[in-house]
Order: structure tokens, then C-alpha cells, then sequence
């Protein structure tokens, strides 16, 4: 029997389908998966059920083309869907929060195997969907008559220090349709302080602040439209690693550090930076030499000054323009404004995004101290993360209704940043990210599209499959 003959002989194709299949089992460690082997056997030997349906049994060899291409298809749907949840899986860039290390427009591949792949918490789905079914705004793109609790299956290797991951938003269980683009937490918590501002501003007697988010929560809930999802269906965000678990981090004057130890500064990270000219505007051709994005430039004419999210690299390139007679980076100390919008939410906590902690990072099996002042910080993972009932009463904290001073924690949890430290919503602005958010590691870009550009010069030759570091 020649080499040929055997490939395609039916035993051997059986026992490659069947080493395969029991491999996989073995990594997804779910042995209820072995019945499978019944539809394996059934399909290459005994042949009691016709699985392709679509076609009858004992045609000719000769397909028509329409059963050609239902069979091309049902195969490319079915290892698409494989390869995009086990291995690796394709992402756009949709905003400037990691600039200029990625690019809007920069298409990159996600490795899934880096960390492990994350098996779905709902299976049943729309292929090629992610949340919501193309061609409308909220309908459904997965059913949840079957959920499955968090399970990640061996990787590579762990989440490392300033590796850049991509991760369902931590934020994201609810969101307003007709807002989508917004944190749902972060409207009702801005229109609650704009509601006690008018009430100050009024004369009227001051509520608790959290009776202002009640009502605002009230009133979103009446207006809008709201849609729960779960975890592996959030909306997927990509920043870097800043802080692992059990990590303590500070920043001041926006430098990072982490366990007392200064964060390197990336080439390509950038802040904002104000430069004041000499009444002349820059030269627009200038300012793309120095990639700067069109949505990126601001300039405020009375006081002949940008506004401009620069790397160490352009400030220097514009102390060398004639025009320009100083540059000064933004730097962001009135925590009384940001306190609302920066976590942990709390006037306890005096953080702005340039001057923010020190902040433990919590580490599985950890236990910490609780007390009303630093509840703020950790409610969200005892309450909604890891699933505990949680209540104050009378300054004494309840949970699952037993008094607590103590709490262990059940997860590790990252602290993400943007490498465009003023324009990133990120972990300063919502918090942890749990480990069973992480979706997988940016591995390489494919292609790059520059939307300020048009026709073939739209494609950034310079990045077609280059790396991420």
C-alpha cells in the first residue's frame, strides 16, 4: 500500500481524528467530552447517522457545486471557531488610549495560548459574533440557556509585567444601547454629581452622594435602554500590565511605580503636554511628520496654545520649532474634581490620574483588613467579581450577613494602563481587571490603516507584521 493510499485510508484517518480529539480533551481537562468519540466512531466507521445532512448518502463523487461549497463552508465556520477561541484571534484598534505603541487602525492578532485560552461562559452563540448580531444595535448575538463558570485551560505562561493584553471590560456587565461607547457606571456617577452641583448651586438641602446615584440609577434605567452581559461578552479592551497580583503601585506626577520601583518609561508612550507659541500656528504638515493624529490636535487660539499628546522624542523635535516658546506637560492635582471619576470613587481617597495610590493589587488566597474607609477599594470584587452578598450597617460590614473585618481573596487581579497616559480609560479610571476577564496577549500587527490618509497611502508599510512589544 503506497503512502498515498494510506492517508486517505478510513482506519488511519480515524486514529488521527481520534489522537487528536483525545489530546484536546486532555487539555481542556473535561472528560465528559470523551462521549464525542461516539460521533467520531459513527462518522469514519459505522456510519449509523448521516452527520452532512445537507447531502445524501451514497451520491456520487462528483459533488454539485452548491454541496461544494456547503461543505467548504461548514468546515471554515467550524475551524475558524475553533482556531479564534483556543488559539488566536484577529483585533481592531478603535481609539488612541495606547498610542503611539498601537495605532488607530492597526489590525493585530491576540494570542490565546499565551495565558491559556478562556473557555466561553456562554457556548451557545452566533459565530463570528461577538455580542451583538450584525446589522442591529442590541439584539443578542449568544443565548444564556447554558452557563458555564469560569475555566481557563494551560497556557504558555502567566501575565508578565508590562505585557500588553487584551481583556473583556471590567465595566462592561451593563451598558446603555444608546450609549454604548460610555461607561455605564461613569454616567450615572457624573450626572449624580452634576444633580448635587445644581443643588448646591440652588440653595437646596444636600443629599448623601449616594442617594444622588440612586436616583440617577433610577432615572437611566427609565430612559434608556440597559443590556447585562457576561464576561466573555464585554467589550474587549487592550492596555498594558502595569501591576500584577500582590503588587503595591504608586504614581506621582504620572510616573509609575510599582513595589517602590520606578516603571521604565516606553519610547512611544506619550502625555499631554501644553505649547505655547509666539502667535503663529505650526505648520499642519509638521505636525504629521511627527504622527500626530488630526482628532489630536487642539489649539486654543487666545492664548496661542496646543494641546498635544507627545513622546519624549516629539517635545524634543518641538523645543526646536521657532514658533514655539515653551512646552509643559499636563499634570493633574485637583482631586477634588477627579475624585469622582477616578477610582476607587470616594473623597477618602484624594487620586487624580497623574498622582494615584499607593494601591495594593489583590493576589489569590491574600487576606486583607476591611474597614468602612478602604471598603471602597474592594467592594466591587466581593460584591460583583466574586459573587458575595455585601452590606453596611450601622458602620459594620456584613457579608454574606455575617459581620467581616477581614476578606480573602478568591482571584488575582491586574492593574491595566494606556500607553497614552491622558487619553486611556483605564484601570485609574474603573479598577482591577480579574483574571477571568483576561482575554489573551497582542502578539503581532497585520495590517495598519491610517484613516487621516486615503487610497493606498492609507497603509502604514512600516507595521504590516511587525511585532508588540
Amino acid at each position: 500500500m503506497t503512502l498515498k493510499e494510506i492517508l486517505k485510508h478510513k482506519y488511519f484517518k480515524f486514529s488521527l481524528t481520534v489522537i487528536i480529539y483525545v489530546l484536546w480533551v486532555i487539555w481542556i481537562k473535561n472528560p465528559w467530552f470523551l462521549f464525542g468519540l461516539l460521533v467520531i466512531v459513527d462518522m469514519h466507521i459505522t456510519q449509523y447517522v448521516n452527520w452532512t445532512f445537507w447531502k445524501k448518502r451514497g451520491e456520487p463523487k462528483k459533488k454539485s457545486a452548491l454541496i461544494e461549497w456547503i461543505d467548504a463552508l461548514v468546515f471554515a465556520v467550524i475551524a475558524a471557531t475553533l482556531i479564534r477561541m483556543f488559539f488566536i484571534e484577529a483585533y481592531t484598534i478603535p481609539t488612541s488610549s495606547m498610542e503611539k505603541t498601537l495605532l488607530v487602525g492597526d489590525y493585530l492578532f491576540v494570542s490565546k495560548v499565551s495565558y491559556g485560552p478562556k473557555l466561553p461562559n456562554t457556548p451557545i452563540s452566533f459565530p463570528f459574533a461577538h455580542h451583538t448580531l450584525p446589522l442591529t444595535k442590541d439584539t443578542k448575538a449568544y443565548v444564556e440557556w447554558i452557563k458555564r463558570p469560569y475555566k481557563r485551560i494551560a497556557g504558555l505562561g502567566d501575565i508578565k509585567r508590562n505585557d500588553i493584553v487584551v481583556f473583556n471590560f471590567p465595566a462592561g456587565d451593563t451598558v446603555v444601547v444608546e450609549m454604548q461607547e460610555k461607561d455605564y457606571y461613569g454616567i450615572i456617577r457624573e450626572n449624580a454629581y452634576e444633580l448635587m452641583r445644581r443643588d448646591i448651586q440652588m440653595g437646596n438641602p444636600i443629599r448623601n452622594f449616594d442617594e444622588y446615584i440612586g436616583t440617577m440609577r433610577d432615572l437611566v434605567w427609565d430612559k434608556y435602554k440597559i443590556v447585562v452581559r457576561p464576561v466573555d461578552k464585554r467589550e474587549n479592551y487592550i492596555k498594558r500590565c502595569v501591576a500584577l497580583p500582590g503588587d503595591t503601585l504608586v504614581i506621582s506626577h504620572g510616573q509609575v511605580s510599582v513595589n517602590s520601583s520606578q516603571q521604565e518609561h516606553f519610547p512611544k508612550m506619550q502625555y499631554d503636554y501644553f505649547i505655547k507659541t509666539n502667535g503663529k500656528e505650526i505648520n499642519s504638515k509638521h505636525l504629521e511628520k511627527l504622527n500626530i493624529a488630526v482628532d489630536d490636535r487642539r489649539y486654543i487660539s487666545s492664548s496661542s496654545t496646543y494641546e498635544l499628546p507627545l513622546t519624549n522624542e516629539n517635545v524634543e523635535n518641538l523645543k526646536n520649532f521657532p514658533t514655539v516658546t515653551n512646552i509643559s506637560r499636563y499634570d493633574n492635582t485637583n482631586a477634588n474634581v477627579a475624585n469622582i471619576s477616578i477610582f476607587p470613587f470616594s473623597s477618602d481617597f484624594e487620586w487624580t490620574e497623574d498622582n494615584f495610590g499607593p494601591l495594593y493589587i489583590p493576589k489569590k488566597g491574600v487576606t486583607v483588613d476591611l474597614t468602612i474607609k478602604n471598603l471602597p477599594l474592594y467592594s466591587r470584587i466581593i460584591e460583583t467579581y466574586e459573587r458575595n452578598k455585601l452590606l453596611v450597617k450601622d458602620g459594620i460590614i456584613y457579608i454574606n450577613d455575617k459581620p467581616a473585618n477581614t476578606y480573602t481573596f478568591k482571584m488575582d487581579y491586574y492593574f491595566m494602563m494606556g500607553d497614552n497616559r491622558h487619553k486611556s480609560a483605564d484601570s485609574r479610571y474603573w479598577g482591577f481587571v480579574p483574571e477571568d476577564h483576561v482575554v489573551g496577549k497582542a502578539v503581532f500587527i497585520w495590517l495598519s490603516l491610517d484613516k487621516d490618509k486615503s487610497f493606498l497611502s492609507k497603509i502604514r508599510w512600516n507595521r504590516l507584521f511587525s511585532t508588540i512589544h
